[in-house]
């Protein structure tokens, strides 16, 4: 794998840095200018609101001097950061200035002056019509006199001191910005410990496992999703190492399987053709080669039937049937091979009828298999002993045999495909080791279960459960 992510969640980080500081220095300085001035303007309108209806609107009542009223703009204007307070006619011409005296005949007039250039507002900015040689922020606020605007008080203060104090506040911006970018790159070390390193390990063991190096290990110390996924990926290894494993002894038991009857048929065959084996013992050994060919037969039809099995998904045929009178036709089945073993079959089955749920027909392949398998392994003149149990809505099938028993530790492996313990292959070369294999997936696919036992010298039991027709609940 390229390393590109890490590289991208670095870009992606370094972009957040850089458009933050656009973000911050276009929109956060717009806004907070314009915060500003606002306030700013509210609260010189507010004071030229106050001159007007006080000090401005007694000038004009005539009930104090023009020298009072400007000596008490100087003051307010000190108060105001030094914010010149003007008061102007309609007509333009200049009365007071807190900036500065006007002569007894100086006449300062205002060119173009209108005190509806603030449309709708109460405030406009420029350099008031070229009254100064930088922009200003102006607030109008009449004075009235018997019903009547005498006057204009104009409070004029700098715009770049306004620029000044955004500039301020941004700079505070910047510098939280900063903080915060060193801050998120807790986000990256933790991005970099708990996501990219792990997968740097899962990535590198999925192409260890990809190159067939299914024993590669590797950990990740995590509780969260990652941690699962690397436990399912080296899960999911362990389990492809075991089924290459199954599969190399599956085709290593097949092939023995297959070689052995074949050898055998060939041995038998070319014995015949070249006159080793005489012409009147051909019957005989042409016996022999049918029953090998008869139990490549049976290997080939079991080994199609697991195939079957795996490869539909197990489709069921299920219905109510008497499981007693199946056990009875199996057992019947079997009576030609007892009678040559001098075996005997015991049926101990509860009530005459037994309805289960379930498909017959595979339900009787695993009690054929069972019961083949414990004729096989049984002593001469023993006996079998099928029987069936009802409890808790089961009904438990018990198929038991006097015969050679399993070894302890091979009952585990019993079901495993083409095994077969020392003890079998010593008892019978014909078998397949697939008939229990068959009868678990059977009975798994039932969604039942199947146990075993067994002890040496002894016998072997099988019992298996089924689920009891609804049909005898109602009957009960």
């Amino acid at each position: 794998m390229k390393r590109t992510l890490y590289l991208k969640f670095l870009l992606a980080y370094l972009l957040f840095g850089i458009f933050g500081f656009v973000v911050v220095a276009t929109f956060v300085y717009s806004m907070t200018y314009e915060r500003l001035r606002r306030d700013k303007a509210d609260s010189m309108y507010q004071v030229a609101t106050q001159i007007a209806n006080t000090y401005a609107a007694d000038l004009y009542n005539s009930e104090t001097s023009l020298e009072t009223v400007h000596m008490q703009l100087v003051a307010l204007s000190k108060y105001m950061d030094k914010s010149s307070i003007w008061i102007v006619n309609p007509s333009g011409r200049l009365v007071l200035d807190s900036s500065r005296n006007l002569g007894p005949g100086q006449e300062i007039v205002i060119e173009g002056f209108d005190p509806t250039v603030t449309g709708s507002s109460y405030y406009t900015t420029g350099n008031f019509f070229g009254s100064f040689d930088r922009d200003v922020l102006s607030v109008f606020a009449p004075i009235t006199a018997n019903f009547k605007v005498q006057a204009y008080v104009v409070v004029h203060t700098s715009i770049a001191d306004i620029q000044n104090s955004a500039n301020e506040f941004l700079n505070i911006s910047y510098l939280m910005l900063i903080v915060l970018f060193l801050l998120s790159m807790i986000i990256l070390i933790f991005f970099t410990e708990l996501v990219y390193v792990p997968l740097r390990k899962i990535t590198t063991a999925t192409e260890q496992y990809a190159a067939g190096n299914m024993s590669y290990e590797f950990s990740v110390e995590s509780e969260d999703e990652m941690g699962y996924l690397a436990a399912s990926l080296s899960y999911m290894a362990g389990e492809i190492a075991r089924q290459e494993d199954d599969q190399k002894k599956f085709i290593a038991n097949v092939s023995h399987d297959f070689r052995s009857p074949l050898t055998s048929i060939r041995g038998y065959l070319v014995a015949m053709q070249d006159g080793t084996i005489p012409e009147e013992m051909h019957s005989k050994y042409l016996g022999i080669v049918i029953n090998e060919t008869d139990r490549l037969t049976k290997l080939t039809n079991e080994l199609l039937t697991l195939n079957n099995l795996n490869t539909k998904g197990m489709l069921l045929d299920r219905s109510d049937f008497d499981i007693n009178q199946v056990i009875r036709n199996v057992a019947e089945s079997f009576g030609g091979i007892c009678i040559d073993k001098k075996i005997a079959i015991e049926l101990v089955l509860t009530d005459e009828k037994m309805l289960v749920n379930a498909d017959m027909s595979k339900i009787q392949q695993v009690l054929y298999n069972l019961v083949d398998n414990a004729i096989k392994f049984s002593h001469k003149e023993s006996s079998v002993k099928i029987e069936t149990t009802e409890k808790h809505s089961k009904v438990f099938v018990s198929v038991k045999d006097s015969g050679i028993g399993i070894p302890k530790e091979d009952q585990k492996l019993i079901f495993d495909r083409f095994y077969k313990s020392d003890l079998s292959r010593g008892k019978d070369k014909k078998g397949t080791g697939l008939g229990l294999a068959i009868v678990k997936e059977i009975i798994k696919a039932h969604e039942e279960n199947i146990n075993v036992i067994s002890t040496t010298g002894v016998g072997t039991e099988f019992i298996f459960s089924l689920p009891k027709a609804a049909a005898m609940d109602e009957e009960e």
